[in-house]
């Protein structure tokens, strides 16, 4: 896990309903930037086009030396050899996910409480992500924000690391790196920029030396 959290930055390549905006073009640009980790979560395509998507995705991964985390679908991680795969409270049970991913890769999971993360981490996942942090519309969890006190007492029960994510822009990393997170899942704060790849470089120069060592 330590190579998997090599920088404060989780980038999620989510094109977030804009029209015209190609996933590959943005992990393209999100690799360039800087990233060590990309997440594809591409919500509403049909099997077939995420396979697709996600073929395409790993390839550019590849090419710049960046991890490949796939949202939810372990079927599409097997298929691309992508590094892991991030699963929702609803979906696989980690158990059955490492059964069928093996020891190599990584598996996330989304936790919402003390509670959940630490099963999380009983069960055996890399990392959880941990939220929604703050007010978000990306994406609709049915929890109301977290907040950083919460964020402590995640980070005070549990060892693996802590993604956070909902509504994290960079005003609000640096709090939440020190309240405990090991990186700041990012979405809407680089995917709706004007140059993704310009504002990738600059979170990273902004959270250098934050974040990645928090963890206890």
């Amino acid at each position: 896990m330590a190579v998997l959290m090599r920088s404060p930055l989780y980038a999620i390549a989510d094109t977030v309903g804009q029209p015209g905006v190609r996933y590959d073009l943005l992990v393209r640009s999100l690799c360039a930037g800087g990233a060590s980790l990309v997440q594809l979560r591409a919500k509403g395509e049909s099997s077939q086009e995420l396979l697709r998507i996600a073929s395409e995705v790993k390839r550019i991964c590849s090419n710049h030396g960046v991890t490949l985390i796939i949202n939810d679908r372990l079927d599409i991680c097997l298929a691309t050899n992508a590094e892991g795969v991030h699963l929702g409270q609803e979906d696989l049970p980690i158990k059955v996910a490492r059964k069928l991913l093996g020891d190599r890769k990584v598996i996330g999971v989304s936790t919402h409480n003390v509670e959940q993360a630490r099963l999380a981490e009983e069960e055996g996942a890399d990392y959880v992500g941990f939220g929604p942090l703050f007010p978000t519309t990306t994406k609709q969890t049915g929890y109301s924000p977290r907040g950083l006190e919460h964020l402590r007492q995640v980070r005070s029960r549990i060892k693996i690391p802590i993604v956070a994510i909902g509504g994290i822009t960079l005003a609000r990393a640096p709090a939440t790196l020190r309240a405990g997170a090991n990186a700041v899942a990012m979405i809407s704060e680089i995917a709706t920029a004007a140059d993704p790849e310009s504002q990738v470089r600059f979170i990273l120069s902004s959270l250098k030396g934050q974040g990645i060592h928090s963890s206890g």
